[in-house]
């Protein structure tokens, strides 16, 4: 490694030692690297944040999804229910993440950013103050040295140049000791050369020794001056390294959601919603409702009635494909309000036996699931829906047929047909046919 001074050019560094000319300027460096790792740690927390919200936007989007999903499903009962529980679990981690982002981005970003503007102070001529004061004050603390040490390297060049100049007259003038040719004079001349050789080696010598103990003099000074300079630019990096260690603990406690009392909590009611739910409940649920255990009117004696010879006839049966699927089956007594909304007819499609994350191979993911169409349900008829009143109580003599009370409200989906039956909708969504003259409009 070599440096460079502006009061010593030509000075060489022999070594990294911080004590060699210009090799402060490392300890300057840092302050500048510490504005710039401020930076750094701005943009790893503004990524960390985007990465928060991403996750709670696509943990909401998912709940959002197989709610719908499993609502329009055949699922019903407690177990519904406890699949619904992580829906719920991914909407309230999702808001718990979305509290992280927040975090990050308003606490420890503006934390760090306030922080950097208050330490580091730019110039007009560009760079920071800090950098400036500490250039100014190691090179102020190295001027006499360097002085003293260029010094030193021009007196050893002296020195050094002198022996061998010595060294080349000695050898000279042993050899002309063996040359006949050489008279007297002219060996006295190569003698001479060789005394003033010796004593520039010895000038030069006492000259180089005597800058050497000047910079060795000088050294103590030096060493106090640098290590004065160098301690403030200690404690300036000491304020940097425990401001990023304090704000790393802070950035710690936000991402830490085990220490946070709801998000234990989450955890805590989705377990109780899963233990939650009753197997034998739920099987005992679909028995009254779509098994033996469902209400039937069965077929009794009826009385021929003059009123009802019209509207009771049977109408004829229509034909495959233009049927009405009902949604529901009516009965009798308490029973009627346990009706669960929606057909059961979700997963008849042949799926492959193997999963995929890949959303083309997933057999939940389809444009029958996704799109406005609902692949659990019957399509409700269309036409002009009018609201009608029942006059008189009506029970249901066949599986299409609606049940009702007098007064009770319902919905008119189609109008009277040949036979004298109107198909309508109930309040709780069951669609079938009931007796024209059995209603009237709803004023």
């Amino acid at each position: 490694m070599s440096g460079t001074y502006d009061d010593s050019v030509g000075v060489e560094v022999s070594s990294d030692s911080f004590w060699e000319i210009g090799n402060y300027k490392r300890a300057v460096r840092r302050i500048d690297d510490g504005h710039r790792l401020c930076n750094d740690l701005m943009n790893c927390l503004h990524e960390r944040a985007r990465i928060e919200k991403v996750y709670a936007q696509q943990l909401t989007e998912w709940s959002k999804r197989w709610k719908q999903l499993v609502e329009k499903g055949p699922q019903y009962g407690t177990v519904e229910k406890a699949w619904h529980a992580l829906m719920t679990e991914a909407e309230k981690v999702s808001e718990l993440h979305l509290e992280v982002k927040n975090a990050l981005m308003n606490e420890d970003f503006e934390k760090i950013k306030n922080w950097q503007k208050e330490t580091y102070h730019k110039q007009m001529m560009g760079g920071f103050k800090e950098t400036k004061e500490a250039e100014d004050g190691f090179r102020k603390a190295q001027k006499p040295w360097a002085k003293k040490l260029k010094e030193v390297e021009a007196s050893k060049k002296v020195y050094h140049a002198a022996c061998k100049e010595e060294k080349l007259a000695t050898s000279r003038e042993s050899n002309s000791k063996a040359d006949p040719a050489l008279n007297p004079e002219q060996l006295k001349k190569l003698q001479d050369k060789v005394e003033r050789s010796k004593q520039d080696v010895q000038k030069s010598k006492e000259k180089y020794e005597k800058s050497l103990k000047d910079l060795d003099s000088a050294t103590p000074q030096y060493m106090e001056n640098m290590e004065q300079v160098f301690d403030q630019c200690q404690q300036f990096e000491d304020k940097r390294l425990r401001f990023f260690r304090d704000v790393l603990l802070e950035v710690e406690k936000h991402l830490d959601l085990s220490n946070v009392e709801s998000y234990a909590s989450v955890y805590r009611d989705l377990e109780y919603s899963i233990k939650a739910a009753d197997v034998l409940e739920d099987l005992k649920w679909f028995n009254s409702n779509h098994g033996p255990g469902m209400s039937m009117n069965w077929p009794q004696f009826e009385d021929w009635s003059a009123d009802l010879n019209r509207t009771l006839s049977r109408r004829e049966r229509k034909k495959p494909g233009e049927g009405v699927t009902l949604t529901g089956i009516s009965q009798a007594g308490d029973q009627s309000s346990q009706n669960k909304h929606s057909s059961v007819s979700s997963y008849e499609k042949s799926y492959p036996t193997e999963w995929s994350d890949d959303e083309s191979n997933n057999p939940f993911v389809s444009n029958d699931t996704n799109g406005d169409t609902n692949p659990f349900e019957d399509e409700a008829p269309s036409g002009l829906e009018v609201r009608v009143r029942a006059l008189y109580d009506y029970e249901g003599q066949e599986h299409d047929e609606l049940s009702f009370k007098a007064g009770e409200e319902l919905t008119k989906i189609e109008d009277e047909d040949e036979q004298g039956w109107c198909k309508g909708r109930l309040e709780g969504g069951q669609i079938g046919l009931y007796p024209a003259n059995y209603v009237e409009p709803v004023q």
